[in-house]
């Protein structure tokens, strides 16, 4: 059950709009609207949860092992050297749902502690297009979970 109110639940019942990775019985990952880096996903789970203390313990696996996956398209997908992940619970969560960040990362960035620059996609075009890509790589590695 998802809480109408909440953003994530609209993208996660298909009434918001996003630029969807991922989606399975278990999470949507999709583009973050104002990311640290271009390629920047949020994975969250279907289910309207806060934190990570409140998602089932059976649901930490699954959302956890597709956040894994997630990250390797970082690298493999996208090209970058490495990956940032990370979960703020309450204090920094600017939508009350629980969502993992999946970022980008290469060295010399400009992405230093918490002082994290943001950027924009050039269009709706691009978006589309990274979601495009993200999720071609995905799909192949998501069937197995």
């Amino acid at each position: 059950m998802t809480d109408g109110a909440c953003v994530f639940c609209g993208i996660v019942e298909e009434r918001e709009p996003a630029h969807v990775a991922w989606a399975d019985d278990h999470v949507v990952a999709f583009l973050d609207r104002v990311p640290l880096f271009k390629g920047h996903v949020l994975v969250v789970p279907r289910s309207h949860v806060v934190n990570l203390e409140d998602l089932a313990l059976e649901s930490v696996e699954p959302l956890f092992a597709r956040v894994r996956v997630v990250s390797a398209a970082m690298t493999a997908e996208l090209g970058a050297a490495g990956s940032f992940v990370a979960m703020n619970n309450t204090v920094s969560q600017s939508v009350p749902h629980l969502h993992v960040h999946v970022v980008p990362r290469n060295r010399k960035d400009g992405l230093r502690g918490f002082f994290w620059p943001r950027t924009k996609y050039d269009d709706e075009a691009e978006m589309t297009d990274m979601a495009a890509r993200l999720r071609t790589w995905l799909a192949p590695r998501m069937v197995d979970l």
